[in-house]
């Protein structure tokens, strides 16, 4: 088998949403079954300084879209961060996923070692293409889903390494 940036990405990105979908049904369940409001798991955060729940599943989801789209050669698109409720972060993860499958495969796997710059903030960072995945996508990516598992954790929802990894 020959593995390409595609082939990493999706099957990367693919585990991590499926963890994260599975988090979030567990946690709508988990909310119900205590008569919690959704938005009190939503909106927790670890740190004062940190971002919300949702935030953290908002830029997963970002990371994933921007950084695939920009190695296709397109430019991203950008979706509002409207989401409160679980059902409607799953609706994010969804839209990021069906994003990406719709990329041309074989624009985000022309030539790996390749330059790539891509505006960050207020400046630029060049990468070679595949250090672009390996290096920020998939950190960022690995990242902002940890988080959002670990808000999940630390308000009370019973969610264990299976769950994470989308295997319970």
């Amino acid at each position: 088998m020959r593995y390409t940036t595609s082939s990493i990405a999706y099957a990367a990105i693919d585990q991590m949403f499926k963890g994260l979908t599975l988090s979030l049904d567990k946690a709508a369940a988990h909310a119900k079954a205590s008569g919690v409001d959704e938005t009190v798991y939503t909106s927790w955060r670890l740190a004062p300084d940190m971002f919300t729940m949702a935030r953290q599943v908002q830029i997963a989801c970002d990371i994933a879209v921007r950084g695939l789209t920009r190695l296709s050669g397109a430019e991203p698109p950008s979706f509002p961060d409207t989401e409160k409720t679980f059902a409607e972060l799953k609706e994010r993860i969804a839209m990021a996923q069906a994003h990406v499958k719709s990329l041309d495969v074989a624009k985000i796997d022309a030539d790996p070692d390749a330059d790539i710059t891509v505006p960050m903030r207020d400046t630029t960072m060049t990468f070679k293409r595949h250090q672009f995945l390996a290096h920020f996508i998939l950190p960022n990516v690995y990242f902002h889903v940890t988080a959002a598992y670990l808000n999940l954790r630390n308000a009370g929802v019973p969610l264990g390494k299976g769950d994470f990894l989308a295997r319970s």
